[in-house]
């Protein structure tokens, strides 16, 4: 029922999202799902689907993951359920213009997507910037259990979160590494993406970038689905984010069905 409600809801937003296009929906997902998946760069796809008979130039490829890519992070928010409450953070390192900046994540126990953050600095504020967002970002609930690294940035914030209202008195703290393998992946499934787009020359080309490759993470991990989450279920999921008819939806599969579509 919640998640026909959302169907709805997004349906009637995504009226008039592609008004104006040249190209179908479809299409435009499709190209930008491919570019969020695999290590293809715009070239790639400007490529592939010539030889499908489509034919456009990368740049226009660029231009939609620009407008679209965002709007898929953002709908797919909506579908995020309450994490089990145990949920294990860590940061990682991101190369921006000739230094390093942070990408704070988050996983529950089972692996499911809770949040992530980038930050210029690796310190106290960011920490604490990263917890409110967390939490503050409905439907969660506040954890009470709580795995992180060694760092020492993170004792305080999680004291401030407790002091905020947005943990429970008292949760459970525990630095342990072999509990934080699962986030770690993570964090090589979000940067093995960043090669392809030329390395960042901003810090809000970077944000945007690990927006939408962390977008992709969540889609292809699922919310809590039980049983089978293939790419054609994924690819469903886009599917109604955007309003897309059911008689399109095959289409919109794995790049190397490309090749072998007759």
């Amino acid at each position: 029922m919640v998640l026909s409600a959302i169907a709805d809801k997004l349906k009637r937003q995504s009226k008039d999202d592609f008004k104006g296009r040249q190209f179908e929906a479809w299409l435009i997902i499709q190209a930008v799902s491919w570019y969020l998946r695999y290590p293809l760069s715009y070239r790639d796809l400007e490529e592939m689907f010539l030889k499908r008979g489509f034919e456009f130039d990368y740049s226009t490829i660029n231009r939609w993951v620009l407008v679209y890519a965002p709007l898929i992070e953002k709908r797919l928010r909506r579908f995020r359920k309450p994490h089990c409450g145990s949920v294990r953070i860590d940061e990682s390192y991101v190369r921006i213009k000739g230094q390093w900046r942070y990408l704070y994540q988050a996983i529950d126990k089972h692996g499911n997507p809770v949040d992530f953050l980038l930050a210029a600095k690796r310190n106290l504020n960011s920490a604490k910037r990263f917890f409110r967002e967390m939490l503050k970002g409905a439907p969660l609930l506040s954890p009470g259990i709580i795995g992180t690294d060694g760092a020492g940035t993170f004792p305080p914030a999680i004291g401030d979160a407790v002091d905020g209202g947005l943990l429970p008195p008292d949760p459970v703290h525990y630095v342990t590494k072999h509990l934080q393998q699962g986030i770690e992946s993570d964090h090589f499934r979000v940067k093995k993406s960043m090669p392809k787009v030329g390395g960042f020359r901003s810090f809000n080309s970077a944000r945007k970038s690990i927006t939408d490759f962390e977008a992709m993470l969540w889609l292809k991990k699922g919310f809590g689905v039980t049983g089978q989450w293939s790419v054609r279920e994924q690819n469903d999921l886009l599917a109604v984010l955007f309003g897309i008819s059911a008689r399109h939806r095959p289409v919109l599969s794995c790049y190397q069905c490309l090749s072998c579509r007759k």
